[in-house]
């Protein structure tokens, strides 16, 4: 198999805190990042997820609502039983968006294009001062435009 498989599922070293350290005389762990996604994870599902339906009632009642039949299709009775479900979805995707997913340059690209041109080019300069050396104009015969022809 040719692919490597994402840095989440590849072992790293990490460093025990010092309390850690006193207790179990062990100074690393080795661990695949997705172990302590996991723990994240299992730990919000254990605490939070029985208050689903806690949570769930809570809303109802600060909309005046008797249960969620006339607003969600379909809901009510046995469906009732899945408000932790809806919070550890919508824990899950946050926490996934927030900490897990990386940046997708043709999205981050599609959001600096749609900026108007003067903030376009404010982020063109950023980018250029961290990515080249400074720039002399002496340095390109036709001027800084011939860095632009492919």
């Amino acid at each position: 198999m040719d692919c490597e498989p994402s840095e989440l599922f590849q072992l790293q070293d990490y460093i025990l805190p010092s309390v850690l350290q006193s207790i179990t005389s062990w100074t690393t762990v080795t661990l695949y990042p997705f172990q302590i996604h996991s723990f994240a994870l299992s730990s919000f599902a254990s605490i939070m997820g029985p208050f689903g339906g806690f949570f769930a009632s809570g809303f109802k009642r600060a909309f005046r609502m008797k249960d969620f039949a006339n607003t969600i299709p379909g809901y009510g009775g046995f469906k009732d039983r899945f408000d932790c479900q809806f919070l550890m979805a919508t824990f899950v995707n946050v926490y996934i968006s927030s900490f897990i997913r990386e940046p997708n340059p043709c999205k981050i690209l599609q959001q600096i294009l749609a900026l108007g041109l003067e903030q376009q080019l404010h982020i063109f300069n950023l980018i250029e001062a961290h990515l080249l050396p400074p720039l002399e104009e002496a340095d390109y015969p036709y001027g800084l435009a011939q860095l632009w022809v492919y």
